[in-house]
């Protein structure tokens, strides 16, 4: 296993949520919750960015990717917009969670619940060569 330490920054509104932590020692990811001082309700089809709380500062070389919790999707037909969504190594803005509604029934985020996980991930910088022809399929 390749740990890889992550530089936390914890941002006023998120003083007494948890921090990014995997469920248990086998999950790839690190569940992420909604720092919202009040409920936010999606209506079906409806989309909201819904802050963490926190900010971090990855190495060179990784990216955190942001994914929907499966729970989520299955039970409540919620979803992160873009998913998965890209932080780069570069960004150090909060970390925000585009959610969306894709269910029936309108669906409410409460505060520390927990809305989406974080995996991080190397990455590959490719160079790009023009050719006049590629291979055949």
């Amino acid at each position: 296993m390749n740990d890889v330490a992550i530089a936390i920054q914890r941002l006023p509104h998120g003083a007494d949520l948890a921090l990014p932590s995997p469920a248990t020692v086998s999950s790839a990811g690190a569940d992420l919750v909604a720092a919202v001082s009040e409920p936010v309700v999606l209506a079906p089809g409806q989309h909201a960015l819904i802050p963490t709380g926190f900010a971090i500062q990855l190495p060179d070389g990784f990216e955190a990717q942001v994914r929907a919790r499966s729970g989520l999707a299955i039970e409540h037909g919620v979803t992160v917009l873009n998913s998965p969504g890209t932080i780069d190594a570069d960004y150090r803005g909060e970390v925000t969670i585009p959610l969306i509604n894709h269910g029936k029934e309108p669906y409410v985020v409460e505060p520390a619940t927990r809305i989406a996980q974080m995996i991080i991930a190397p990455v590959v910088q490719a160079t790009f060569e023009l050719v006049e022809e590629l291979d055949e399929t």
